[in-house]
């Protein structure tokens, strides 16, 4: 297949990217810096741009969406349209210019996280944004058919507590290559309307 990688060089990214590449899948990876092309997808202008670029593909994967992270008495209008920003309409408009770009039986695969569904301090901006895609993510499924939209919905990376393990207190962290295989699942399977819980 060819697929179209968008968040490319960030820990999931790469490690999507290394496994879709050993599958035999002919990857496109986009980010902002770096990656075979350098586009900022938060930008409506630049997705359109960048399908144009990029011309048919068989899958769309994105891993990347930045939220910020505030106490809930300190978030600012302008923080949850950084999050709805970042996170949601980002992902939205992959798919809604992706449509046309996207192979007749091909897929989305989007990108949410565990706080749509275990909410944690200073996480409203990002508990808003996982549970806005995993709901567009449903309901997209009942109209994209025959094409396929699923999310991939993991808590904090084995390989990030040191990093982000303070965040998310007694939550089971998830192995990066569970994740990357609910990629695969998504990318490779016939499920559509999933929202994969790791």
């Amino acid at each position: 297949m060819r697929i179209l990688l968008v968040g490319a060089t960030g820990t999931l990214g790469t490690a999507v990217h290394q496994e879709l590449t050993e599958r035999k899948h002919d990857v496109v990876t986009v980010a902002r810096t770096g990656g075979d092309l350098q586009y900022d997808v938060t930008d409506p202008a630049q997705v359109a741009d960048l399908y144009a670029a990029v011309g048919q593909v068989d899958a769309v994967a994105a891993a990347a969406g930045s939220v910020p992270y505030k106490p809930l008495a300190e978030l600012t209008v302008a923080d949850y349209q950084a999050g709805l920003t970042g996170k949601v309409l980002s992902q939205v408009a992959l798919v809604r210019e992706g449509l046309s770009h996207v192979s007749p039986r091909g897929s989305f695969t989007l990108i949410t996280g565990v706080l749509a569904r275990e909410p944690i301090v200073t996480g409203a901006a990002a508990s808003l944004a996982n549970g806005a895609i995993e709901a567009f993510v449903r309901a997209a499924a009942i109209e994209l058919a025959p094409q396929r939209i699923n999310a991939v919905s993991p808590t904090v990376f084995t390989e990030s507590l040191d990093v982000y393990g303070d965040f998310f207190p007694g939550m089971k962290p998830v192995p990066l290559a569970d994740v990357v295989r609910a990629y695969v699942r998504s990318i490779e399977g016939q499920q559509t309307g999933q929202v994969y819980a790791l």
